[in-house]
């Protein structure tokens, strides 16, 4: 059974810089991609990144790209986000999941077709 836990939301101020934890458990294949989405109030799922694990290679949407970064470590049962200069629309609960059998999961960051989640942590993005 695939589990994805993560962890490190917080109250950070406008500018700052906040590091999400997503811990895995049961990936027994490098075949798969591990996503970022978050849930603004009022707002729909946003993927804010995916981690294709086979060979590194990232997804970012405009809104995020050039302050958010996606990275595992060599173990890869963790996937970080790092926030850098984020500011109150970044404001949401942050989920890590994944498409496990989509290839294309990882290329395109949709969160159609996601089949495990994580439960989620809290950001809150205010002075």
């Amino acid at each position: 059974q695939l589990q994805l836990v993560e962890s490190g939301g917080d109250l950070v101020q406008p500018g700052g810089s906040l590091r999400l934890s997503c811990a895995l458990s049961g990936f027994t294949s490098d075949y798969y991609a591990i996503g970022w989405f978050r849930q603004a109030p009022e707002k729909g799922l946003e993927g804010v990144s995916c981690l294709n694990m086979n060979d590194f290679t990232t997804y970012y949407p405009d809104s995020v790209k050039d302050r958010f970064i996606v990275s595992t470590e060599s173990a890869k049962r963790t996937v970080y986000l790092q926030m850098n200069n984020p500011n109150p629309e970044d404001t949401g609960l942050y989920y890590c999941a994944t498409d496990f059998f989509n290839p294309d999961f990882g290329t395109h960051c949709l969160v159609v077709g996601v089949d495990y989640w994580g439960r989620g942590t809290l950001v809150n993005v205010s002075t």
